[in-house]
């Protein structure tokens, strides 16, 4: 399965939009937001896609019952903590936005989904701890470090990660 990975959007429609199209230009059947999403037109945008969606709260996020409520309408998993993606074969992806070291440190330790994905860094991630393999895409709104905003396409079926620049 070719997963979409986004993070950190801020409300930005306009960046969000064009992950999305980049995303589904490079196969993504799916498509899950790590955080911080900031708006409810972001996850308008989420349900719209034509994928299948999900988000997860960042601490940015403001009244994540009314996300949550908003995501429901959309068409679009959603969850304050942590969502999971059924990748099939009895493999999940697991998402939460990172900004809750601890229960990203559960995640990646129980060693239960061979994906941790997550954000609130504004930095990209790609490294093994055993079988997990923890994911960062990187930021739409203010990145950090040496790149620009980006997305990530992942392949599960192939293991293969790569970086979307927007």
């Amino acid at each position: 399965m070719k997963v979409g990975l986004v993070s950190d959007s801020h409300g930005d429609v306009r960046r969000l939009n064009a992950a999305l199209s980049a995303l589904a230009g490079r196969g993504a059947e799916a498509v899950v937001h790590c955080g911080d999403i900031g708006s409810a037109e972001c996850l308008g945008l989420l349900g719209g896609s034509g994928l299948v969606a999900a988000a997860v709260a960042g601490n940015m996020d403001r009244h994540p019952r009314r996300l949550a409520a908003t995501a429901e309408r959309a068409g679009v998993q959603f969850s304050e903590r942590q969502i999971e993606l059924d990748l099939g074969g009895g493999r999940h992806l697991a998402a939460t936005h990172g900004h809750d070291a601890s229960l990203l440190e559960e995640l990646i330790r129980g060693q239960q989904f061979p994906y941790v994905c997550h954000g609130h860094t504004h930095r990209r991630r790609d490294e093994r701890y055993g079988p997990v393999r923890v994911i960062n895409p990187g930021a739409l709104r203010h990145p950090r470090g040496h790149t620009g905003p980006s997305a990530a396409v992942l392949d599960t079926d192939a293991d293969t990660l790569d970086y979307v620049s927007l």
